[in-house]
């Protein structure tokens, strides 16, 4: 069931990535300064690395964590 859940996160994030609602305006500004679609892509970068640090806590493989003789 986990890599299922992983798999269909990062489908998730993917999609999400084509954000194709913000590509004809900068407006509106955030902060008065701030495109909104440069603030879109900066949450989606940190919505991305927490995915994928659950994804590395989550389904790395033990075996590669092994001591090496």
């Amino acid at each position: 069931m986990r890599p299922m859940l992983i798999a269909i996160a990062i489908t998730v994030m993917y999609a999400l990535h084509q954000d194709v609602w913000l590509w004809r305006t900068a407006r509106p500004l955030l902060f008065g300064f701030l495109p909104a679609g440069l603030a879109y892509h900066a949450g989606y970068t940190l919505a991305c690395a927490v995915l994928m640090a659950v994804v590395v806590r989550v389904a790395w493989p033990a075996h590669v964590e092994g001591r090496e003789s």
